[in-house]
């Protein structure tokens, strides 16, 4: 037994040389170094990545975009009267629906940017096609109609969904506003303000294609055969504050003459212009109807009046000064026309089917019932004031 001593303390002795090397070893500059840029590696990829994914999905819903617009001015599309926004929120939908699976997951960031942020830019720059001048030039009936469409539809409108068809307070909204004053374009300004889901927007936008192609090809055949009794003037004003989109208006009355699509892309775009008081009316209703949150929470809700419409108000102004070059002012409205089809693709991107079936036929409902008191009320108005 005593010889096994020696034995056993030189393995200990070994053992313990071992461990201080393998110490000094891990201890050493280079490898506390290369460990140290591992470890730091991973976070700088992940805070990086996030901006990177933005730029990426903001391009990939431009080249998109540029593949709508291009497609919206074919010839088919044009003879519908589809504007670039309307076929966007189309193929935008088609794609995120049964192609979603080919854009890399981390761009949802830069969709989600485009169909908000951007949305809000294209909004304010849409004030570069109003001017003062326009809505003097059409005369007060034309006022007068585009005021009391836009109020009563959009009032009217929201109280029947709601409280008849018991759809929520942001469909009916938006379904309402896209039939009241501008289409997929008022569609967006509100969804912005009301902070809505996409598919609510969708669906809104879904009743501004559907009944906005009935009337653009119903109302010039009704005035034709007789059946809208109308002088062409009258029949411009009639035709401007009852069709729900700018591009839907312009085909309508090309198919009568030039005078009365002047006219009625006047009166249009007066009804364009009282998006902004309207935005500004809705958040300080906005901000009332959350009053009740100051006695829960103790703060008091911020008025969420929109920064565009702002913009909105001041870019038409300046319009109206015509102090912008015309070769320049044209770039900037087709720029906006682009962004505006960035928004709507990236909405419909964002938009699923199985949430639009969830709506059910109520918002249809809602769409026929816009529809008859836009037709049936604008024409007892012209009738009344031009």
């Amino acid at each position: 037994m005593p010889p096994s001593r020696p034995n056993a303390t030189a393995g200990a002795l070994t053992y313990a040389f071992q461990s201080s090397i393998s110490t000094r070893l891990i201890r050493s500059p280079l490898v506390t170094f290369l460990q140290q840029a591992q470890r730091m590696s991973q976070p700088t990829l992940v805070s990086t990545s996030p901006w990177r994914d933005k730029i990426n999905g903001v391009l990939f819903v431009g080249l998109l975009a540029a593949a709508v617009v291009q497609l919206a001015t074919t010839p088919a599309v044009k003879a519908m009267g589809f504007s670039p926004l309307v076929v966007g929120i189309v193929c935008g939908m088609l794609y995120g629906n049964f192609l979603r699976g080919t854009m890399p997951a981390e761009w949802g960031i830069g969709v989600h940017f485009t169909a908000r942020r951007v949305l809000r830019v294209a909004v304010a720059f849409y004030g570069l096609n109003i001017s003062i001048q326009q809505i003097i030039e059409v005369g007060l009936p034309g006022i007068i109609v585009s005021t009391a469409i836009v109020l009563s539809v959009l009032i009217l409108g929201t109280l029947a969904g709601t409280r008849l068809l018991k759809l929520d307070r942001d469909t009916a909204m938006l379904t309402a506003a896209g039939s009241a004053i501008c289409g997929a374009a008022a569609v967006l300004a509100f969804e912005s303000t009301l902070k809505a889901e996409p598919h609510k927007s969708a669906v809104a936008v879904a009743t501004v294609v559907l009944f906005g192609t009935i009337s653009m090809f119903l109302y010039p055949l009704l005035f034709q055969f007789g059946w809208i009794d109308l002088d062409p003037r009258s029949f411009g004003i009639f035709l401007g504050g009852t069709v729900h989109e700018v591009a839907q208006v312009v085909a309508s009355a090309s198919n009568i003459d030039a005078a009365t699509t002047e006219v009625a892309t006047i009166v249009k775009m007066t009804r364009v212009a009282l998006l902004v008081p309207v935005l500004i009316v809705l958040g300080i209703w906005l901000q009332r109807s959350s009053a009740t949150a100051v006695g829960a929470t103790g703060t008091k809700p911020k008025l969420p009046i929109p920064w565009f419409a702002i913009g909105f108000l001041v870019l038409a102004l300046i319009n109206s000064a015509h102090i912008i070059p015309a070769p320049v002012l044209q770039t900037l409205r087709t720029l906006d026309i682009f962004m505006l089809t960035m928004a709507m693709t990236a909405l419909g991107i964002e938009t699923r089917f199985a949430q639009i079936r969830k709506a059910g036929p109520r918002v249809v409902v809602l769409g026929v019932i816009l529809f008859i008191l836009l037709g049936s009320g604008g024409y007892a108005l012209v009738k009344l004031v031009a």
